[in-house]
């Protein structure tokens, strides 16, 4: 059980990671939230699938996958970044219910799973990407609560009005980035999804939006946390954040890409402009 307040702003919870038991079988909100957020993100792309020209019932195949590689890909870059203590308990590995799971991960291998069975299946990749990071959003906006009631991904102390305040922080007001991280990507959901309906002229433009909006988020953000997994040399002399690193190289390569894509804008106003008659 944690008490934890935001001073700034007045308010006080309790809260406990566990939302209930049956006998010795402990079920917590992190899970209950992780599924959740899942599950609206499914619900989501299977009903926006064919605005994006997705046979929505073959994307269900992809997702399925995507869970799948995801889990593993979340648990294989949190292990890989702390090689040295499971190479001396490699037991430990497989045992993600004492956590240890990286979004960046699960993003790498849900993408990948997803994509591999795409290619399967014969579909279109971009299309599939367009509506799955609306998806990954919606889960990560949700999902990011699970942090709160177990208190973790927080940052470094701060006298801003929101800081929080637990026994997880040394009661000392901190940085409550899982909330940063879940408005900026609930925000980021509103906004791809309104340019998908209104204003998308190609395959792959929502994607590479997502590349930099959460990209940019994440550079910042991840440079407040407490909890960072960092590379295993330095540089500099100084100690470099995995995830930091590459959220920048992931909002440059965005940037990038909707540069070089131009020309497709370009072209679909040029059809647009011509079947319209307007010179």
């Amino acid at each position: 059980m944690y008490n934890v307040s935001f001073p700034g702003l007045g308010l006080s919870f309790e809260i406990s990671p566990i939302a209930f038991s049956i006998g010795d079988l402990h079920i917590h909100w992190y899970g209950i939230i992780i599924a959740t957020g899942l599950l609206l993100a499914v619900i989501y792309a299977y009903f926006s699938a064919k605005r994006f020209n997705v046979d929505n019932n073959k994307l269900i195949d992809c997702v399925l996958v995507g869970v799948i590689t995801g889990v593993i890909g979340a648990r294989a870059y949190y292990v890989l970044f702390k090689l040295d203590y499971y190479i001396a308990h490699p037991s430990e590995i497989i045992m993600i219910s004492n956590g240890g799971l990286a979004i960046y991960g699960g993003l790498i291998g849900g993408i990948l799973g997803g994509c591999i069975t795409a290619k399967i299946l014969k579909m279109k990749i971009m299309p599939i990407l367009d509506v799955a990071v609306l998806g990954f959003l919606i889960g990560q906006g949700i999902g990011r609560w699970g942090n709160f009631f177990n208190q973790e991904a927080f940052g470094t102390v701060t006298d801003l009005p929101w800081g929080m305040v637990s026994s997880n922080t040394g009661m000392e007001a901190v940085h409550p980035c899982f909330l940063y991280e879940s408005i900026w990507c609930l925000l980021g959901f509103l906004l791809l999804h309104f340019l998908s309906k209104r204003y998308q002229k190609y395959s792959g433009q929502v994607f590479y939006g997502y590349l930099v909006w959460y990209g940019f988020e994440r550079m910042i953000v991840e440079g407040l946390r407490t909890d960072s997994l960092y590379l295993p040399f330095s540089l500099f002399g100084m100690d470099i954040r995995v995830s930091q690193v590459l959220s920048g190289v992931i909002f440059l390569v965005g940037i990038i890409l909707l540069i070089i894509n131009r020309k497709k804008e370009d072209k679909f106003y040029g059809n647009y402009r011509r079947k319209k008659g307007i010179s």
